[in-house]
């Protein structure tokens, strides 16, 4: 996979001494963290995948990154919304995650959109990223933000956590090599129904923070071009047995183009 992303000319000298540990590490390098410092990353909620992946980011030295969310902060949030504090308990979850963005990686600038992301805005939202991370809980915003990225020509990753299991993937509709894989891939329409909530059967925290630092990793690859991203490929988790293992999704439009043929 070739680098997403065009690096920016140089680091500032801080910079450079706080993501010293990139600078060494095979696939990324100084040229890749000039990558990952023109980065434009959107990440669709800040709540539990939400949290760590914007944190992962952060650190990792994005250079900006827009994040869209509703809601405010609640105390049963705390349990695995790690970007938040007691002292954000009642604050916009998008204004909580500035802070503590700005807080880990002062350079890194910051968008906020404090609004429910839907059919008739997502493409707004969405415009300008080079990659989007949907850490949504419900199937709508997946839906809408799944359609957003395809028309956008942009990859999405995709996370999705509930009780001790956990699912993640990477979908991209203009991948520059290979077959696009859609979320219609993995769930055609009508199939997927509306999972309960975390509110009706619960959620690991650790596990939130295991997944969110995959879907940052998916975003670091595809920046710089390291390593192999996930798509194609759906990698779930099962924390009460601490299994993983993966699957294939084939590619539908792929699929009936061979038939046709």
């Amino acid at each position: 996979m070739q680098p997403l992303v065009a690096p920016v000319p140089a680091l500032e000298p801080t910079e450079l001494i706080r993501t010293a540990r990139h600078a060494v590490l095979r696939g990324i390098g100084e040229e890749g963290q000039r990558r990952l410092s023109a980065a434009r990353v959107t990440v669709v909620g800040a709540g539990g995948l939400g949290s760590p992946v914007l944190l992962a980011l952060a650190a990792a030295g994005v250079g900006a990154i827009t994040v869209i969310d509703d809601d405010v902060v609640e105390l049963t949030n705390l349990q695995r919304q790690l970007a938040h504090r007691v002292d954000d308990i009642g604050a916009l979850k998008t204004a909580s995650a500035e802070r503590a963005i700005t807080a880990l990686a002062p350079q890194t600038v910051v968008t906020q959109f404090a609004e429910r992301l839907d059919a008739a805005n997502a493409e707004r939202l969405l415009a300008g990223a080079d990659v989007i991370v949907d850490t949504s809980d419900s199937f709508a915003t997946r839906r809408d933000v799944a359609a957003a990225a395809e028309a956008l020509g942009v990859p999405l990753v995709w996370g999705a956590v509930q009780e001790w299991h956990a699912q993640a993937t990477v979908f991209w509709s203009k991948p520059p090599t290979g077959d696009p894989v859609v979320l219609e891939d993995l769930f055609p329409i009508g199939t997927e129904g509306e999972p309960p909530s975390c509110a009706q059967v619960g959620v690991l925290g650790a596990l939130c923070v295991q997944v969110g630092g995959m879907l940052a990793s998916e975003v670091v690859k595809l920046v710089t071009g390291a390593g192999e991203p996930l798509l194609g490929r759906l990698a779930i988790i099962d924390a009460l047995t601490s299994r993983q293992h993966e699957i294939a999704i084939r590619s539908a439009s792929a699929t009936a183009e061979a038939v046709s043929a």
